[in-house]
């Protein structure tokens, strides 16, 4: 017959179980990563911090990626990185501390699809109405949609955790690399019919949402695209705003691609391990790579990358010929 544990302020983290032959191979593959993940986008953020040029509204609604990418991030990965060197019955955390890391990591995953449904906004206004774009986009507009954009993931997620806060809980172990909504819930032993109804319509409203407003946007920024291409001779201006839309559509279907195979896996019971690292892999790929398009993207940062290596190549060839 099952132990119970009525309302215990101390779980107990699955965590990743990987073999002690992998273990620090793994450790080191997701603290590098950590680390790329943290470096970029703090690089990113001071560029444009402080870059007058790059002081435009998408830039500046960009911004909230990297911040959103840090936090999540900084939440996770730091205790999944110490509690693989622990062994399992010492991967002990506090409810309480449980709660934030569940809130923290759906907050992170929701925001990350408001940011760019407020970035296709910008798309849109900047390529179907441009001679307005300036006093649509203001300061405060800006400011709107940034607010707009956590405001929502937030309430969202609130509830979310809300519901699940509320339960009394008769189990102690975390079946999970790390803490989230689904493991906290089934901690109960009361119903959790309300709570399965929620998490399928927030997981509803907010796939609808985003790909409702990208299908919606992008749709009348191909057929602007199309009409310009067909009338402009201005090569550099279409191919400036492909390159843009490109970018916003790789960075949404990556994470829309990274958060899909979750929600599937989540189906195989018998997967668990895979979707342990495919949730773990949610919080690290995607923010690397959005770092990396969105910065090869931004011209300052491909100047500063050629002026980087142009230095190396020419101390190289100096070092060379002082050699010989």
């Amino acid at each position: 017959m099952e132990n119970y544990t009525f309302n215990s302020f101390t779980l107990q983290l699955e965590g990743l179980n990987v073999s002690d032959d992998s273990t620090y191979p793994v450790f080191f593959f997701f603290f590098f990563f950590y680390l790329f993940v943290i470096l970029v986008n703090v690089s990113i953020l001071v560029l444009v911090c402080i870059d007058k040029s790059l002081h435009q509204p998408m830039y500046l609604l960009f911004c909230n990626l990297p911040v959103n990418d840090i936090i999540g991030n900084s939440i996770m990965v730091p205790r999944l990185l110490i509690d693989m060197l622990r062994p399992p019955s010492e991967r002990l955390i506090s409810y309480y501390e449980c709660v934030v890391q569940a809130f923290t990591t759906h907050l992170s995953g929701t925001t990350a699809h408001t940011v760019l449904m407020i970035m296709a906004f910008d798309r849109y206004v900047a390529i179907c109405n441009p001679l307005r774009y300036a006093v649509i986009m203001s300061n405060k507009m800006v400011i709107k949609l940034t607010v707009s954009a956590w405001g929502v993931a937030f309430v969202l997620v609130a509830i979310l955790l809300g519901l699940t806060v509320r339960l009394n809980r008769c189990r102690t172990l975390i079946t999970n690399s790390h803490c989230d909504n689904a493991s906290l819930f089934k901690l109960s032993c009361e119903d959790v019919f309300v709570n399965n109804i929620y998490g399928l319509i927030f997981t509803v409203l907010l796939f609808t949402g985003s790909i409702g407003s990208m299908v919606l946007t992008y749709s009348k920024i191909t057929v602007v695209i199309a009409m310009v291409c067909l009338h402009s001779k201005n090569k550099s201006l279409n191919t400036k705003a492909l390159q843009t839309c490109a970018t916003h559509l790789a960075v949404y279907i990556i994470l829309l691609l990274s958060g899909g195979i979750i929600i599937i896996l989540h189906r195989f019971p018998e997967l668990l391990e895979q979707r342990k690292l495919a949730s773990i892999l949610f919080h690290v790929v995607p923010p690397s790579l959005n770092a990396v398009i969105y910065g090869l993207q931004i011209k300052a940062v491909r100047e500063k990358m050629i002026v980087i290596f142009t230095r190396k190549k020419v101390r190289d060839e100096i070092s060379k010929l002082n050699s010989m």
